[in-house]
């Protein structure tokens, strides 16, 4: 079973989707963490936006990058600019992923305009996560 490790700079919303998507997608294939350079902790509107598709997310936890350097991992997929460029070294023989996704977090704007930005990450995110589990498992 391959190990995925979803890396971002909070750990509260792009890295949550996708580790939910994956999860989805990946079924039994593979087990799929998420972590963060800092832990912000499980944004409510990620969880909401991802209980509208179907995918409860709502016991995820905000975790730091360091809990998981003794993890095997086959890939890594870091899903923002920052914590590529901030993340710390662990030796780890993972392929590495980038995709810098837009930040939901830092919407603006009324409840509604603030869900919508929320909804547009999320199909970015379910688009590249179902692609990288066909495409990688």
């Amino acid at each position: 079973m391959k190990k995925i490790l979803v890396l971002c700079t909070g750990n509260s919303c792009r890295s949550q989707i996708a580790e939910g998507y994956l999860r989805h997608f990946a079924g039994n294939k593979a087990e799929v963490y998420s972590a963060g350079v800092e832990t912000h902790g499980v944004n409510p509107k990620a969880i909401a936006t991802m209980a509208e598709d179907g995918i409860d997310i709502s016991h995820h936890t905000s975790n730091n990058i360091s809990e998981y350097s003794n993890v095997p991992f086959d890939y890594v997929i870091t899903v923002c600019d920052n914590a590529k460029e901030r993340c710390p070294f662990f030796p780890t023989t993972a392929q590495k992923f980038h995709e810098n996704f837009p930040d939901p977090a830092k919407a603006t704007g009324t409840e509604a305009e603030v869900m919508q930005q929320f909804r547009e990450v999320r199909q970015i995110i379910k688009t590249y996560t179902q692609s990288f589990v066909t495409t990688h498992l």
